[in-house]
């Protein structure tokens, strides 16, 4: 088995077990993978790290109490997910998720443009190009430029995965 953490389209976390890469493909496809807080089928897999175990003769390295360590000693969830992320203030948990709705909002109705975002952006920013929302990769020398040029241009505060770059 194999588990992938996974996000739905309104930024919920949750984990997922397949048999393979393969079968979270077909899965999702069909529209049976669904958040299990708001049965949205927009699910992605996030980035995760394999999990490989220590060798036995080194020590427990120590660490934070996690929200579910939390959670079970003090017998509630925080919002309403349990997760094994170390414990942030809750003002900073409630921002995050504020940013993380927002720019998932902003990128359904943005378009992708790749490596060519500094290009289409001038081209917009000229009216040599319709006037839309637009997302795409660009060095920090491009964006620095396209901002003395008067484009306007942020970077996204939470990681996006290119969809080229999806499995």
């Amino acid at each position: 088995m194999i588990s992938f953490d996974l996000c739905c389209g309104k930024g919920h976390r949750f984990e997922g077990w397949f048999s393979s890469s393969g079968d979270f493909d077909s899965q999702q496809s069909a529209g049976l993978v669904t958040c299990p807080l708001c049965d949205d089928t927009s699910v992605r897999k996030m980035l995760s790290v394999p999990n490989v175990g220590r060798k036995g003769n080194q020590p427990t390295p120590s660490s934070h109490p996690s929200v579910t360590e939390t959670a079970i000693a003090g017998n509630q969830a925080v919002g309403e997910q349990i997760t094994n992320i170390p414990i942030s203030p809750p003002a900073l948990a409630a921002m995050m998720e504020k940013i993380a709705t927002a720019q998932t909002a902003m990128l359904k109705d943005s378009t992708w443009v790749g490596r060519k975002f500094a290009e289409t952006a001038r081209a917009i920013h000229y009216g040599e190009s319709d006037d839309r929302l637009i997302h795409g990769e660009a060095s920090r020398q491009e964006a620095e430029a396209l901002a003395e040029e008067g484009v306007a241009v942020a970077p996204l505060l939470i990681p996006f995965i290119p969809p080229e770059a999806k499995n």
